[in-house]
């Protein structure tokens, strides 16, 4: 087929805006898959996906579609994720493609990651097609979702198409809107065969399987490839497309959207944004590949079971293939043992990253408490960055320590406006401007620590907005803070697994919750034993674990009290004894309880 009958385009639009049943509909309309196999989500094939009713990978698709011009149309489609931590995925797609769909929840409006996601497209000088989706729903406010636009996205209210992914209606307007709006692919006169990786995912058969888009030439079985970045060479064993399942072409041309097998089986060699070209004929530079991701937020993760602990090396290799926001560096705690310190976008990555890896690789693992990076200063002009609160140099060398702030968009109801005025104040937030989007809501710009939001901030915006509220940041500069390294020791001696670096007017707080909580779950010791948040060498909270008590008067039977007082003294002497020499032994699942409740 001929690339300019070719149309690649991706569907863009902020959480549970309706783009995957939309994909579902767009599938259905052009047979790509018959009604007997069709699925709700049919393109979120994994568990996580389903189980949490959001799309964590994008997922390309090609479709072939009789236009009403009477020509075929080869449609290459990616539905991608909506939430703030999976933006680097939304900007793989969008730099694969010419267009896009930018859906709007005709019941909800333009919502935080509508706005982020439209910024995203137009940096790439795509094609945007507003679709207001779910008009169905009784609470769709149309006038107000063309107004909004207008108004916030600049976009004009004529181009926007009405439909409803759910029921099937305006699908043909959309699919004929794809064909005559967005442009056909573009290098695609270049004389040398260049292609952009946009994703990989390691097979234990094939080895590593890449997706990508073909922008000028093209790649067949057999042909010696090579990997720009790097110079790998390797031989094309198959490619194909996605029909959604791989599917075998004899040839991948200019325009097309598919995978390609070859014989690399190292996870490290292909990176995501890298250039394939033909090693015959090299193109001359790469393309234009993706903003260098940086993860924001860290932390340790370690198997439970030590023997486990090559299986977790494989299993964080080959995620790294398929994730170009995730990052590890192999590291050691005394408490844990061997591990690794990760790098992810957010706490939802975090989390789908950890469930990934249990389920997937079969791997059971714990994780420390989430940190940031920080820069600190030190006496002599030397700027450090710090991920891990174990590595914070000595206070004394200190002449200051700067956190990482984020700007964010804070979408919510105008009822809710003076309980999230004290949650931003709480988390040591400034409210920078606000803006009225309509009658009912409004959108605050807020700049805010990083490390304050990571824990319960986002579950506390939706529970003060009922549901209602939603938010998109962005990285801001860095900022001095009053910032200390708390550490939690047990019998006097500091446990590295619990170090953390905070604010030093919430220290306090933290340390009393902390201490309570391993009071509950340290089994009882033979003696008294102090769980102590400190510092430096001052100590700010305290908590006892419980210690074992023997009746030793058990076999007095009445007489006089002093021989009962007698026996207690003797064991208040021993247990004194024990706790000068002996050792707290804490079992490694309360390591994990404490931190999986953190």
């Amino acid at each position: 087929m001929d690339e300019k009958n070719t149309r690649n385009f991706c569907i863009i639009a902020h959480v549970d805006h309706g783009k995957t049943t939309l994909s579902d509909r767009l599938l259905e309309h052009t047979n790509t898959v018959t009604q007997r196999v069709l699925t709700a989500q049919h393109l979120d094939s994994m568990d996580l996906e389903r189980e949490r009713g959001i799309t964590i990978k994008s997922h390309p698709v090609t479709m072939d579609y009789p236009a009403k011009n009477g020509q075929i149309y080869k449609l290459n489609l990616m539905d991608t994720p909506g939430h703030v931590d999976f933006a680097y995925e939304v900007s793989r797609s969008l730099a694969a493609c010419e267009g896009a769909l930018l859906l709007i929840d005709a019941a909800q409006g333009v919502e935080a990651q509508t706005v982020a996601n439209a910024h995203l497209a137009f940096g790439q000088d795509l094609k945007i097609i507003p679709v207001i989706n779910k008009i169905d729903l009784p609470g769709a406010n149309l006038e107000l979702c063309m107004q909004q636009l207008e108004d916030i996205l600049t976009i004009p209210a004529e181009e926007a198409i009405l439909a409803s992914g759910k029921s099937g209606i305006g699908i043909e307007d959309i699919l004929e809107a794809v064909v005559e709006r967005i442009p056909s692919p573009r290098w695609a006169d270049n004389e040398h065969t260049s292609a952009l990786v946009f994703d990989s995912l390691y097979d234990p058969f094939r080895g590593v399987i890449s997706y990508l888009r073909v922008f000028s030439g093209s790649l067949k079985q057999g042909d010696v490839m090579q990997l720009m970045s790097n110079g790998v060479r390797s031989e094309v064993k198959e490619v194909g497309v996605f029909t959604p399942k791989m599917e075998k072409r004899k040839s991948l041309d200019a325009g097309d959207v598919g995978y390609l097998v070859c014989s690399i089986k190292d996870t490290a060699d292909i990176k995501t944004g890298d250039t394939i070209t033909l090693n015959a004929k090299p193109a001359k530079e790469m393309l234009p590949g993706y903003k260098e991701v940086r993860p924001m937020v860290f932390c340790g993760l370690y198997p439970v079971d030590t023997n486990d602990y090559e299986k977790l090396k494989a299993a964080v290799g080959r995620l790294r293939l398929n994730d170009a926001a995730f990052v590890y560096a192999s590291e050691s705690s005394v408490a844990l043992g061997f591990g690794f310190r990760c790098g992810f976008l957010g706490l939802l990555h975090m989390e789908i990253i950890q469930e990934r890896i249990r389920r997937e690789h079969d791997v059971e693992i714990i994780s420390t408490y989430p940190s940031v990076i920080y820069h600190v200063v030190r006496h002599v002009g030397v700027l450090e960055e710090v991920d891990n609160p174990i590595n914070l140099p000595d206070p004394a060398t200190i002449e200051e320590i700067r956190e990482p702030t984020i700007t964010a968009s804070i979408h919510i109801p105008n009822t809710t406006m003076g309980d999230i005025f004290a949650l931003v104040m709480e988390k040591r937030g400034t409210i920078d401007h606000t803006d009225t989007l309509d009658e009912n809501r409004v959108m605050l710009t807020c700049n805010l620590p990083l490390n304050e939001i990571l824990i319960d901030f986002n579950d506390r915006l939706k529970s003060i907005t009922h549901g209602y509220g939603s938010m998109d940041y962005e990285l801001g500069e860095y900022r001095k803070a009053d910032l200390v390294k708390m550490e939690i020791l047990i019998n006097a001696e500091p446990v590295d697994a619990f170090a953390s670096i905070v604010h030093r007017d919430k220290a306090a707080g933290k340390g009393r919750d902390l201490c309570e909580k391993l009071s509950e779950i340290i089994p009882p010791q033979m003696f008294k034993v102090a769980l102590q948040a400190a510092i430096g060498g001052n100590i700010i909270a305290r908590a006892n674990v419980k210690e074992m008590r023997k009746d030793v008067t058990s076999k007095c039977y009445g007489g006089d009290i002093s021989r009962k007082r007698k026996l207690l003294d003797k064991q208040k002497e021993g247990k004194k004894k024990m706790k000068q020499f002996g050792r707290v032994s804490i079992p490694s699942d309360a390591f994990i309880k404490v931190l999986k409740t953190n």
